[in-house]
């Protein structure tokens, strides 16, 4: 078959969908299929036609089309809007077909009766930015327009959209003869955004049909907002105000500006019979963009302890994500913009890749973000951090003068916030290296207390456990960590603990296997090797062994000699003796 030679134009693009289309499906497949046909075909089409559109293709939901006027695009999107009012009148709140319209003026490719090009990519993200029953437009459709036709244009600002390069500047179109759905009462204040991620869990839709169900929904949200208040990184909003959105079709970004939230976590549950499907999506508000999203299935032989296990799942699931995100939006800002949060933010980047040029760009971050909010407990957390690789990991400083500084570092942020889970688990760490083992895992066991699902807080119990003497519940703490951030930055560090709770053990073959994975996890972090080196050294594979002892004091002399030749105060001496001597198998000779 011959094809038409590709061809370029100006044209009006007219992108359009229908909102929370998945979601309708999920309440009345049928229903909701015969209703949005019987719009496309009664309503939508023919406004496109009588406006000389002309369609360029169904979306499934929805229509893409193209105008050689920029206003008689416009003008079919309003009249579109207006007429959906009275066309869904009669359905109940939950179940209203809303298009959302998007409109974009720009060059285009014609091929095939096709368009193409960056003007309709434009068009379509102008169409996820429109709210329920709106219309967005780019700023050359509101330029083209705004004399022509009496609407109104509310300026969204500069949106950065998915594989769009440059930002694009889109505005609301507000047709007075067609107002969409009334929002919730403004906040009588504008809601600055905290100085920590804020987050705001919506109630979850019950799409089972069943309205017990509902019950068990709301049950869900509400767990996973008491267990996110336990995490101390985060600012939670209360249930009150989140369960004021129940039973609406919501636009994420709407509550993100009447809440005050960065991120926005919003789900719905569906039965069938014995079985139920829990659905979670985290959102960040400001932009409209999933970050994460997770579907959990399950049997209804215990209601309760499904709740609680999904709960739990979502989250402990969504705090690492959340903080993944924060980090990546702090290394996006100008170092002249940075806030306490975000100082902190990239500091937490840079302590992650375990170098020693990083550690002392951490090292930095921090101490700005204690610079500028002197009271802000989280700089004091960063910087013992930093204090304890400083020693550690990159032997840049002395033990003595590292765990100091930080064992005075974690009490100010102690002191500051006393119900900070984190704080207590890197105080934790101060007292185990300096050898106090009972304070250390006094704090380790009040902060897991406090925070059940914090990764930190069962990692430092089990480094307290290890090198306390009780390896076995050591490891048993570090699994449960890994289960709850299981792509933690720290992962070179948790592995390397579990291989050194393996050695100890005398589990050789198993510690060898972990050095391993924390190797291929950071290559570059010195620690793995040294007790691979052990762990090969007892296993007679002397060649494997002589290469790891190698790679360990070439990465880090220094810090070879602080925890070999000279020993470190929180190794047991037995515990300190045990690793020699399979150091000296490895072919490691005191010289």
């Amino acid at each position: 078959m011959a094809t038409t030679p590709a061809t370029r134009r100006l044209a009006a693009i007219f992108a359009a969908d229908v909102a929370g289309y998945s979601r309708l499906m999920g309440v009345d497949e049928e229903g909701t299929h015969e209703r949005l046909q019987a719009h496309l075909r009664e309503l939508v089409d023919p406004k496109i036609r009588e406006h000389s559109g002309r369609v360029v293709k169904t979306t499934g939901d929805g229509r893409l089309a193209e105008f050689p006027s920029v206003v008689d695009a416009v003008r079919c999107a309003a009249e579109v809007q207006r007429a959906m009012i009275d066309r869904e009148a009669a359905e109940p709140e939950d179940r209203r077909i809303r298009f959302r319209i998007g409109i974009n003026l720009g060059d285009v490719i014609v091929e095939d009766n096709d368009i193409f090009g960056d003007g309709v990519n434009v068009a379509a993200r102008l169409e996820a930015l429109a709210e329920p029953g709106g219309i967005c437009v780019s700023r050359v459709v509101r330029d083209q327009v705004r004399d022509k036709l009496d609407y109104a244009f509310e300026d969204m600002g500069e949106q950065h959209v998915k594989n769009i390069a440059r930002p694009v500047r889109a505005y609301r179109v507000r047709d007075p003869a067609a107002p969409i759905e009334e929002p919730l009462p403004a906040s009588p204040w504008p809601l600055a955004l905290p100085d920590k991620p804020s987050i705001a869990v919506l109630p979850f839709q019950n799409l089972s049909g069943d309205p017990e169900q509902g019950y068990f929904a709301d049950g869900i949200a509400e767990d996973i907002i008491t267990a996110l208040s336990r995490y101390p990184s985060l600012f939670v909003i209360a249930r009150n105000s989140c369960f004021a959105y129940q039973g609406r079709t919501v636009d994420v970004k709407q509550v993100g500006r009447e809440l005050g939230v960065r991120y926005v976590l919003e789900g719905s549950l569906r039965k069938s019979g014995n079985r139920i499907r829990v659905t979670a999506q985290l959102v960040e508000a400001e932009t409209g963009k999933h970050i994460w999203a997770e579907r959990y299935d399950s049997e209804l032989a215990d209601i309760f302890a499904v709740q609680d296990n999904i709960a739990e799942a979502v989250t402990t699931a969504t705090a690492p994500v959340i903080d993944a995100a924060e980090r990546r939006r702090a290394m996006r800002l100008p170092p002249e913009n940075l806030d306490a949060w975000a100082a902190y933010q990239r500091g937490l980047w840079h302590h992650s890749r375990h170098s020693p040029d990083d550690n002392a760009l951490a090292w930095k971050y921090f101490r700005e973000a204690i610079d500028t909010s002197p009271n802000f407990a989280a700089g004091y957390k960063g910087l013992a951090r930093a204090h304890f690789h400083a020693a550690g990991v990159h032997g840049v400083l002395t033990v003595a003068e590292a765990y100091g500084s930080a064992e005075a570092l974690a009490r100010r942020a102690v002191a500051l916030d006393p119900a900070d889970a984190e704080a207590h688990s890197i105080l934790s760490e101060a007292l185990l290296y300096r050898g106090d083992y009972e304070g250390a895992l006094t704090e380790a066991e009040l902060a897991r207390m406090m925070s059940p699902n914090l990764a930190f807080a069962h990692a430092t119990l089990g480094a307290a456990s290890i090198f306390s003497g009780h390896p076995q519940e050591g490891l048993e703490a570090l699994q449960i960590s890994l289960r709850l951030d299981p792509q933690t930055p720290g992962l070179p560090s948790r592995l390397n603990l579990m291989a050194c709770g393996l050695y100890l053990s005398g589990t050789y073959e198993a510690a060898a296997e972990v050095a391993k994975r924390a190797v291929r996890s950071n290559p570059d972090y010195p620690h793995a090797y040294r007790w691979l080196a052990a762990a090969l050294g007892q296993l007679g594979r002397t060649a494997e062994a002589k290469e790891a002892l190698e790679k360990t004091i070439a990465i880090a002399p220094a810090t070879f000699d602080m925890y070999v030749r000279h020993g470190v105060p929180w190794h047991r001496p037995e515990d300190r003796a045990h690793m020699l001597e399979g150091l000296r198998k490895a072919g490691w000779r005191e010289t």
